[in-house]
């Protein structure tokens, strides 16, 4: 048996496993990392290969002729919410030139099952579906109903059959699935991918899934890897820090779990076996205004941890709360003083549009901006994913301008407004975001921010990292003008 997986073409440089999914501002281009680690747990028994299209800039003739030359018995689709129709148009343009079995995946799956299988697509695998996948495989392989596979739609005799939810992964299943890291070796380029706040080369993994917090916008865990919080063991998480500083060429290594920073005892007794191991290897992550203190900063900086990314947001304490994001303007000055004084690196980001958002409030996040100076600032638009609380919030109160997530973005690949409030409309959120990014890195007062950056450890990468970023930024600026 042989499964293709698929990071379908779509616009060049399209992030399907960002948060934000579009083509990133500062050059930015995702792993395709959650289909990466689904590749990882087929590849325990069949034959798999990973295909990322937007990092190898094939269209979709490149990966018809490739996908015939491999000849599959199954072929993953991933899929992203503004992606989604051109994801469901290659699915069914692989099901009609293949024999294979055709199955999308990715967090649409869990809100429009229906949707994707009247599209001539054979199963929809929903939710996390990394052993939902390994099973079908398996069924085929045995010539098996596919009616005991949770977590998996399909269509039987021109009816679709949704199949009960399958249970989120336990620590003890993500402590044997295959390192990530091994994945991309095997079938990828790591010097495609690149992360505004990281080294280059870098690679991404996890050492855990799922969010306990409950932030009303954030689609991984309300359409994708769900609230239930479950992590790698510490042991387990370091041989692959191990494995990756033997075994590839890279600069860092960035811990993409949406909070690695919720318990403050894993996090030490992770930065005590990292510095008994003797490991070298730079590494960041993303982390939580409410969860360190200055001490644990400390103790990440001594075991070489070299960046933090925050969701701080907004200025705005009102917004905080609309959006149950648990902590207060005073807590973000806080952590952006304990981080200095650590001397960690802080990418700072923030969405302009959320609930609550006023021409007031955004004076607010402009004017915190400018008192925290972020290493790195990163702006969003407001995006309402399906499934999320504040898709619906929207909709219920007639925000929502389309309730098609493939119009979220515009022609280039960036995000644009959906969300139109009467006293402040789409085209001034798009706007005020491209905006408060321009002021910020185009203004004599990030120089010194810059080069407190090139004045590190690895001051030359960071050099480097900051040069492409900035070309990339102003290559956006020019086609935006």
């Amino acid at each position: 048996m042989k499964v293709y997986m698929l990071n379908p073409p779509f616009i060049p440089h399209f992030g399907r496993s960002a948060r934000w999914q579009d083509t990133g501002r500062g050059g930015t281009l995702y792993y395709p990392i959650w289909l990466a680690y689904a590749t990882g747990v087929v590849e325990e028994e069949y034959k798999a290969r990973l295909v990322d299209a937007p990092a190898w800039n094939w269209d979709l003739e490149d990966v018809v002729k490739d996908a015939k030359r491999f000849d599959p018995d199954v072929i993953v689709v991933d899929s992203s919410f503004p992606s989604l129709n051109n994801d469901i148009r290659v699915a069914k343009t692989l099901k009609n030139e293949t024999d294979a079995v055709v199955v999308l995946v990715g967090p649409p799956t869990s809100q429009f099952p229906d949707k994707i299988l009247q599209s001539n697509i054979d199963a929809v695998a929903r939710w996390e579906y990394d052993f939902t996948i390994k099973e079908l495989v398996e069924a085929i392989e045995k010539g098996k109903s596919f009616r005991d596979i949770k977590g998996l739609s399909y269509k039987e005799n021109s009816r679709i059959i949704h199949n009960p939810n399958r249970g989120f992964t336990s620590s003890e299943d993500l402590d044997k699935i295959l390192f990530v890291s091994k994945v991309y070796k095997r079938h990828l380029n790591i010097r495609d991918y690149f992360l505004g706040q990281c080294l280059h080369p870098e690679v991404q993994i996890f050492t855990g899934r799922g969010c306990p917090n409950q932030c009303t916008f954030c689609a991984w865990p309300q359409t994708l890897m769900g609230r239930k919080y479950r992590v790698r063991s510490i042991p387990n998480v370091l041989d692959e820090l191990e494995w990756i500083q033997d075994n590839l060429d890279v600069k860092e290594v960035f811990f993409e779990d949406d909070t690695f920073t919720i318990s403050k005892k894993r996090v030490l007794e992770f930065c005590k076996e990292y510095r008994e191991r003797g490991l070298d290897i730079v590494w960041s992550c993303n982390a939580r205004v409410d969860t360190l203190d200055l001490e644990t900063m400390k103790e990440m900086k001594k075991a070489n941890c070299r960046l933090l990314i925050v969701g701080y947001e907004s200025g705005s304490d009102e917004i905080l709360r609309n959006i149950k994001k648990g902590f207060t303007i005073e807590q973000i000055k806080q952590f952006a003083k304990n981080a200095r004084k650590a001397g960690l690196l802080v990418h700072g980001d923030f969405i302009i549009g959320l609930p609550g958002e006023t021409k007031e409030t955004i004076e607010m996040t402009k004017k915190l901006i400018r008192e925290i100076k972020p290493d790195i600032l990163q702006v969003s638009v407001a995006s309402p994913f399906p499934g999320t609380e504040f898709y619906e919030w929207c909709k219920k109160n007639g925000y929502l301008i389309t309730d098609d997530p493939n119009e979220y973005l515009d022609e280039h690949g960036h995000q644009k407004s959906v969300v139109s409030y009467p006293w402040l409309s789409p085209e001034e959120i798009t706007k005020v975001v491209d905006e408060i990014l321009k002021e910020y890195y185009l203004s004599l007062g990030y120089i010194p921010t810059a080069l407190r950056q090139i004045l590190r450890r690895d001051g030359l990468d960071e050099a480097r990292r900051l040069f492409y970023s900035a070309r990339m930024f102003l290559g956006y600026i020019k086609r935006g003008n």
